[in-house]
């Protein structure tokens, strides 16, 4: 499976939005994108060319896939997806990558990022309702309860991640608890409680031309 092997500080410029992909390193003053807050490439600062229409929806696009970590296949059937499905497609498609297991293990606060949570997952360091789940792309469920497994809760960056989880904050649809390096999720997300900064009806025009 092909996956991206360069900088990923370099996504955020060319984005020209922070989109947290190194975790609690975004938060330091050792951000890339802070430092350097213009496009990657020789001439990033003198970049100013008018973007067309079409070019402003595959940006978007571009954007959501890459802070999720999917690749296009991945991507365009969870669109095909959230299509099929009553109600409006952009909220579906949110609330389907939302319901990704490595996202909800990210917004748990077991993992600095989602690229850290999905490489927990395949290795086998949670459960989930008690059984070994190492599928990041599995859809949780309402009543579903993730947990670190017990020999993994002395890995070092799953108990740093929930020492730090407090910057970002945990949603309202998912309960954690700590002690017991537990969460559940108590509903599916809505619109409103995907906080993080899509449009997602440009997304839904682009795969509709």
């Amino acid at each position: 499976m092909a996956r991206y092997i360069e900088s990923v500080c370099r996504i955020c410029r060319r984005e020209n939005l922070k989109l947290f992909l190194k975790g609690d390193r975004c938060y330091s003053d050792r951000c890339a994108f802070d430092r350097r807050g213009y496009v990657p490439g020789v001439h990033g600062q003198r970049r100013r060319s008018k973007v067309s229409d079409y070019g402003i929806r595959l940006r978007e696009k571009q954007k959501v896939k890459r802070m999720y970590g999917l690749l296009e296949g991945q991507f365009r059937g969870l669109f095909k997806k959230a299509e099929q499905k009553r109600g409006i497609t952009g909220t579906n498609l949110l609330i389907f990558l939302e319901g990704r297991l490595d996202n909800v293990v990210y917004r748990l606060g077991f993992a600095n990022s989602r690229t850290q949570a999905r490489q927990l997952v395949r290795h086998n360091h949670f459960t989930v309702n008690g059984k070994k789940m190492d599928i990041p792309s599995y859809a949780v469920k309402i009543g579903d309860v993730i947990q670190v497994r017990e020999k993994s809760r002395k890995v070092r960056i799953i108990s740093d991640a929930i020492e730090t989880v407090v910057r970002r904050g945990i949603p309202a649809w998912l309960e954690v608890e700590k002690e017991d390096y537990k969460g559940t999720v108590k509903a599916y997300p809505t619109r409103e409680e995907v906080t993080v900064p899509i449009q997602e009806q440009l997304i839904v025009e682009l795969y509709s031309k």
